[in-house]
């Protein structure tokens, strides 16, 4: 079998993948990606980018419903689901193209096949019934992770979905079962809320995005079920049976059981990485709770070979992923100045309704580390923006240490949040202090004043609250 030299080879064209194999050409390495199905991976086709165009089409149609209060009429609004989703799937397939084309022009050799270390320094790449040798002195493995499929909820593509078929629906049904609120299943909830199925979420925790603020979290559940969504938490799911078009799952709900019914369910109860059939075995690669252990570079245990994205330690974001890569490469390339990643710099967005975002600690978080806090809160009903928009409920939050004025985190809830944390994202990269974003200036009107007025709330001087 000949054997192609690259200077790295990329295994999985997901985000992580497919951005370090750019960033790698740019500095000048010979680069192969390996993808085994779709260049862009789950988030740009089965994952971040088809489920906002999803969102994206419920927003407008919520709009529609409320046009009368901003003077308009719409006459009869309706829907038509499969041109929802034909918009999604025509959005997925639009930036696959585009970046097929990014990898084409950098000069990324893309093998599409199965990827298997072979050795070291070697990879094996099954392309049909032919298999192609690669070898690289350096290998990023980038396989990205898939739903978790847990008993008895385990989706079967017809009553229980996986997120596959959740955004692809040949029709509605009257109700709905979502397992899980982590934000998968809150966007999936608010999606198919919108568009007027009756939906239940079931959490095993005791609280909806228990990853969120408990602050945040608590006016989540009451916003989205203002909304008609109804939630139990503290609940687990002892049984699920299966009927000729529909479910009925038995759930204990603190201490009692209850019996809920609905025509389809979907399961959204977490990941598992990506780590079968890649050849690990036979190397020192460490995989711990179906993920791969790696040092702040990326690196694994087994020289050569790193791993980044879904299929290594949370949070587990496209953002994160498409970071790593290019920190990985730049490490491996000798670029100066690589900063190892700060997760607690990394934001976390669902693109629900109300939209929700986060970085770093909340203030539970932070006082159980030890800090003595600060903490601000602005309501969006007391910015104007907020209120010109017709969308004055949410709230910004901010945890700052009381003794060195560090931005410990950033809490929101409320319209186009999930663009807005970006401005604190940037003040703690920057190791921003309270006081120069009390010196920033906010244009006006905009939402982004809300975040000013959380900081100075912080410390007392919030002025329209």
């Amino acid at each position: 079998m000949a054997q192609e030299k690259f200077d790295l080879v990329v295994i999985g064209g997901g985000p992580g993948g497919y951005v370090a194999a750019i960033r790698a050409a740019q500095l000048g390495m010979g680069v192969a990606l390996v993808e085994r199905e779709h260049l862009g991976g789950i988030c740009l086709n089965w994952g971040c980018i088809p489920t906002k165009a999803l969102l994206r089409s419920a927003e407008i149609y919520d709009h529609l419903q409320h046009a009368g209060e901003f003077g308009l009429s719409a006459g009869n609004t309706g829907f038509d689901l499969v041109k929802i989703v034909q918009r999604s799937r025509q959005v997925a397939a639009q930036l696959n193209a585009g970046v097929r084309h990014l990898l084409k022009k950098n000069k990324v050799k893309v093998f599409e096949g199965r990827a298997r270390l072979a050795g070291k320094g070697c990879v094996d790449v099954e392309i049909g019934t032919l298999t192609q040798g690669l070898t690289a002195d350096h290998i990023i493995l980038a396989t990205g992770a898939r739903a978790r499929s847990v008993a008895p909820i385990a989706p079967d593509g017809k009553l229980v979905w996986s997120y596959k078929e959740a955004m692809t629906p040949a029709a509605l049904p009257e109700s709905l079962l979502v397992f899980g609120s982590g934000a998968i299943g809150i966007e999936f909830a608010s999606f198919y809320r919108t568009f007027g199925v009756d939906v239940t979420v079931i959490e095993m925790l005791e609280r909806v995005l228990p990853a969120e603020d408990e602050e945040i979290s608590a006016l989540a559940r009451k916003a989205f079920e203002k909304q008609g969504i109804k939630f139990f938490t503290s609940a687990r799911v002892k049984a699920l049976g299966k009927l000729t078009d529909g479910i009925v799952a038995s759930v204990e709900v603190a201490g009692r059981d209850i019996e809920l019914r609905a025509g389809r369910a979907i399961a959204a109860v977490g990941i598992v990485g990506n780590v079968e059939n890649l050849g690990l075995e036979k190397t020192r690669v460490r995989v711990e709770n179906t993920h791969i252990v790696t040092d702040p570079w990326c690196a694994t245990a087994e020289p050569g070979v790193y791993a980044i994205g879904d299929v290594a330690a949370a949070p587990w974001l496209a953002h994160k992923a498409s970071h790593e890569g290019i920190l990985c490469v730049e490490k491996i390339a000798g670029v100066k100045d690589v900063h190892a990643l700060d997760r607690s710099r990394i934001a976390g967005c669902i693109y629900a309704r109300p939209q929700i975002a986060s970085i770093g600690l909340s203030e539970s978080g932070a006082r159980a580390l030890g800090h003595s806090v600060r903490v601000g809160r602005f309501p969006f009903k007391g910015n104007g923006k907020a209120i010109a928009l017709g969308e004055p409920e949410g709230l910004v939050k901010t945890v700052f240490d009381e003794k060195t004025g560090e931005l410990l985190g950033a809490h929101m809830i409320g319209p186009e949040v999930t663009e807005l944390i970006q401005g604190y994202a940037i003040a703690k990269t920057l190791e921003t202090t309270e006081a120069e974003l009390m010196h920033s200036v906010f244009p006006h009107p905009t939402l982004s004043e809300a975040m000013h007025e959380a900081t100075l709330a912080a410390f007392g001087r919030a002025i329209h609250v």
